[in-house]
């Protein structure tokens, strides 16, 4: 004779099944379900490297720009740039590594297509890689404008051997900024996504630049 109660047995099991599966997916990270993430954050709109990438990274090349070595540069105006990497869910991208590069004062690139006559004394390029918490904090001066460009500073985000991000970051209040060609390509919400406020703060300007990617 067969029992009342297996369908029901049967049903609960098939329920709990698939209950697990759906936690499953549910407790995975972002990037494992890129179908199910609920973007809330808007991406950093990327920008055009430029032509001034450092052909050979230099051998000093950490988080500190205004010293090469033993040399330290003291022109310009120094400044903190700090912010967050993290993903649009707001998770930080732990293990990404941030790269910036900018002119000296005078607007030269450590690059032999800018005329390698950049200030030795400034590094010109700096990285670090970010923890669990996805901070990043570099110590440089405020961009410095040159010809035909309003000052800016070039970032890249790498993850692993994946590039993740490459833009541009602005002064707020820069008056340069309107003349822009790349500036003024941006629309009202991207431009206040890379530019930001150099306020004046008890170790030199202070400039916070969140960072969010698609990981």
């Amino acid at each position: 004779m067969t029992d009342p109660s297996t369908p029901t047995l049967l049903s609960r099991r098939r329920l709990l099944v698939r209950g697990s599966g759906v936690a499953a997916v549910l407790a995975a990270p972002a990037w494992m379900t890129p179908a199910l993430a609920s973007a809330s954050l808007r991406p950093t709109p990327s920008q055009s490297e430029g032509p001034f990438y450092p052909l050979n990274l230099p051998a000093d090349s950490d988080a500190d720009l205004l010293r090469n070595g033993n040399a330290h540069y003291t022109r310009g105006l120094p400044a903190w740039v700090e912010g967050t990497v993290t993903d649009t869910r707001g998770t930080p991208v732990s293990g990404a590594v941030v790269e910036i590069w900018q002119c000296d004062e005078d607007g030269r690139y450590h690059h032999p297509g800018d005329g390698g006559r950049a200030d030795p004394a400034f590094q010109g390029f700096g990285r670090v890689e970010v923890g669990r918490d996805g901070r990043y904090r570099f110590r440089t001066l405020r961009p410095a404008r040159y010809s035909g460009r309003t000052p800016h500073i070039h970032f890249k985000v790498r993850l692993d051997r994946f590039d993740l991000l490459t833009t541009q970051l602005y002064v707020a209040g820069e008056p340069g900024n309107e003349r822009d060609m790349l500036w003024r390509r941006l629309g009202e919400a991207d431009r206040a996504a890379i530019t930001v406020p150099f306020n004046p703060g008890s170790d030199g300007l202070q400039a916070r630049f969140p960072i969010v990617v698609q990981a």
